[in-house]
C-alpha cells in the first residue's frame, strides 16, 4: 500500500513535467489587442524579398462605401475616435508606421482582406474606402495609397501603410518616417482619367495619373493653412477640375501651403483656368510640373 501511494506522486509529476515541455514550445502568450486573432505575436516584414519595381500604383477611382469601417464614433483601447464626414480638404503631418506579415491574409475594418504586397493604409478618421498621397518627408518620395483599414492605434503615429507602401516610400527598413498626408478626391480624379482618355487615349492617361511628373496650376501658396482652404473653397466654385493644396516645409523654418489645380495635361484647359482665375481676382496662377 505503501509503495502504490508513493508512486501516484511521481506519476503526477512526470505528467506535470511532459506537459509543461508541450506547452514551453509555444509562442508566448503577450496580452495586446486581437491577440487571438493572428497567427504570430510580433508583426514583421514578408520572408522573401519583394522587387519595388513590381509593386502596382494606387490610380482612384470612385469609391462606394457603407458603414463597414465607417460606423462613427468608435472607441479602442478605451479612446474614442470619430471618422471624418469627407475626406475633402485633409492634409496632416505626423509619423508614419508599417503593418506585414501578422496581419497578411486577414480582413480589414471594411472587410476586404489585407495584402501586404500591395499598397494600402490604416487611417483613424479618413473615411473607407478614399485615397490619400503619403510624402516621405526625408526623402520626398510620394506615392498615393487606398485607405481600407483603421489604425494605428498606439504612441502618436498618424497612419500605417502596408509593408509594400513602406517600402515604395523607402522607410520599410526603419519602421517609421515622417511623412505629409493628404487627401485625393478620388471622384474629381477619375472624371480628369476619363477627359484625358477622350482626348489624348487610355496609356497616355495611365501615365498621368501615376506617373512621375504631372502639371499643376499653383494659385497661390500660405503659411496659414485656412487661408489656403478658403482659396480653395473659391477655387472650387470655378472649376470641376482637383483642388489640392500641397504643404513643404518652407525656408525659414516653417510650413507653406500651396493651392494648385489639377492634374492637368490640356494645354487649352491650363490657359483658360487662368484666364479664369485672374478674371476672378483670385491671383496670378502659374504652371508647375512635378
Amino acid at each position: 500500500m505503501i509503495g502504490k501511494s508513493l508512486a501516484r506522486p511521481a506519476v503526477c509529476l512526470l505528467l506535470a513535467a511532459s506537459l509543461w515541455a508541450c506547452s514551453s514550445t509555444r509562442p508566448p502568450q503577450q496580452p495586446q489587442e486581437n491577440a487571438g486573432r493572428y497567427a504570430i505575436a510580433q508583426d514583421r516584414a514578408p520572408s522573401r524579398a519583394i522587387d519595388e519595381r513590381a509593386i502596382a500604383d494606387v490610380v482612384p477611382e470612385p469609391v462606394h462605401r457603407t458603414l463597414a469601417g465607417n460606423r462613427s464614433p468608435y472607441t479602442v483601447l478605451g479612446k474614442t475616435y470619430y471618422v471624418l464626414p469627407t475626406e475633402e480638404g485633409y492634409a496632416e503631418r505626423g509619423v508614419a508606421s508599417w503593418y506585414g506579415e501578422k496581419f497578411h491574409g486577414h480582413k480589414t475594418s471594411n472587410g476586404e482582406v489585407f495584402d501586404m504586397y500591395q499598397v494600402s493604409a490604416a487611417h483613424k478618421s479618413l473615411p473607407i474606402p478614399s485615397y490619400a498621397r503619403v510624402t516621405n518627408l526625408d526623402n520626398n518620395r510620394s506615392i498615393i495609397v487606398r485607405v481600407n483599414d483603421r489604425g494605428p492605434f498606439h504612441g502618436d503615429r498618424l497612419i500605417d501603410l502596408s509593408y509594400a507602401a513602406a517600402l515604395k516610400l523607402g522607410y520599410a527598413d526603419r519602421g517609421t518616417a515622417r511623412v505629409h498626408v493628404e487627401s485625393v478626391i478620388a471622384n474629381a480624379w477619375q472624371d480628369q482619367a476619363v477627359n484625358n482618355s477622350a482626348n489624348r487615349g487610355s496609356n497616355n492617361t495611365v501615365l498621368s495619373l501615376a506617373g512621375q511628373e504631372s502639371r499643376y496650376l499653383q494659385v497661390g501658396a500660405f503659411s496659414r493653412l485656412e487661408s489656403a482652404r478658403r482659396l480653395r473653397r473659391q477655387l472650387q466654385e470655378l472649376t470641376d477640375q482637383p483642388v489640392i493644396i500641397r504643404s513643404v516645409d518652407s525656408a525659414s523654418g516653417g510650413v507653406l501651403h500651396r493651392v494648385r489645380i489639377g492634374p492637368l495635361d490640356d494645354g487649352g484647359e491650363i490657359r483658360r483656368l487662368t484666364d479664369t482665375v485672374v478674371a476672378a481676382n483670385l491671383g496670378s496662377p502659374y504652371t508647375v510640373t512635378e
